[in-house]
This record gives structure tokens, sequence and C-alpha cells, in this order.
């Protein structure tokens, strides 16, 4: 079972990969990055992936408290497509309190969401944390 490390390489070899971290949304905090990160800076990046993240988790509309009764999350991932790039956020399911989430920055001419999207939720069911 691979952890954080292991799990960004295998993120940076999805066709346009640019950059993936492993965020907590709680604190904000990157617990691992690899590649570059949108803007240049990881901390920052970081930062504001959790804040959209937090208000995802916290919205009563996209993430009815009924939805995530149970192991599974309330929202399994979301992403965000800008003009060069395609940003997708994966929500990991852990033992203890699950705040944390894998993010993926794909360039949009050479990366394939549908297959990043299967791959990372791959990532994030066999992810060890820890």
């Amino acid at each position: 079972m691979p952890g954080i490390d292991e799990s960004l390489l295998e993120a940076m070899r999805l066709p346009g990969a640019r950059g993936a971290l492993v965020v907590d949304w709680i604190s904000g905090l990157a617990l691992g990055a690899v590649g570059e990160a949108p803007g240049g800076d990881v901390e920052a990046t970081a930062a504001e992936t959790a804040e959209l993240a937090r208000l995802a988790m916290e919205s009563g509309a996209l993430a009815p408290a009924r939805a995530g009764q149970g192991k599974e999350p309330p929202v399994e991932d979301l992403i965000l497509t800008t003009a060069d790039a395609f940003h997708l956020l994966r929500f990991v399911v852990t033992t203890f309190d699950s705040t944390v989430f894998l993010f993926l920055s794909l360039d949009r001419a050479d990366g394939n969401l549908a297959l990043a999207r299967i791959r990372l939720a791959e990532m994030a069911d066999r992810m060890v944390l820890g």
C-alpha cells in the first residue's frame, strides 16, 4: 500500500500531470508535494484548494448530511477547469477523520481528465497515511 510520496509520484506519471499535492483540508497544509504548483507556490495552492474542499464538504447543497453517513465522504471529488489546465481534488477515505485530499494539476492539452479521475480514485483508495 503506497504512502504519500509513492502516491504523488504515481500521480505524476499520468499524461499531462504538472503537479500533485496531498493536503489536509482542515489546516490547509500540504502533507506532500511533487512537480509544479499553479502560481508556483505550493503552500498557497494547498491553502486555496483546502478552502475550496472545505466549502464543498461543508455545503448543505453540495454535500447533504445524509450523503456523508458511514465511511464514504459526502463529496468524492471536485473538478475545476481553466483555459490551460484541469485541477482535480479527490478526497481520501481514512480510518480516522478523513480530512485529506489528493490534488492533481493537469495540462489541458496533454491531460486526460477521465483517466486522471479514475486513477486518482484508485490511488486514494490504496493510499496509506502516517
